[in-house]
């Protein structure tokens, strides 16, 4: 079974094609391909946290440690770690183990 990304979690539309990619922009998580496959997820689909340029609660957000508190209280970001358990990838620094 498939993992949903943050954009299918959220329900932003701001997936390429989506309902508010035109409005507001396609998302830098949908399509930073350096990040396929971490967490499971499409490009920083269920990496989201750690690309910056993300859009949470109607702003940009900045740099990874400029948007860090807010991601923790984040359900998704939540929802992602309790799906990956042991083999959650918090950070860069989780991706050079693997």
């Amino acid at each position: 079974m498939s993992k949903p990304n943050c954009w299918e979690f959220m329900r932003c539309g701001r997936e390429p094609g989506g309902d508010r990619a035109d409005e507001l922009g396609v998302c830098v998580a949908t399509t930073k391909s350096k990040f396929n496959g971490v967490n499971r997820g499409q490009n920083g689909g269920r990496y989201c946290w750690a690309v910056a340029g993300t859009l949470c609660k109607g702003k940009v957000q900045g740099m990874f440690a400029d948007k860090l508190a807010d991601c923790l209280i984040c359900p998704f970001f939540q929802n992602v770690q309790d799906d990956e358990s042991n083999a959650f990838i918090f950070s860069d620094l989780d991706l050079e183990h693997i």
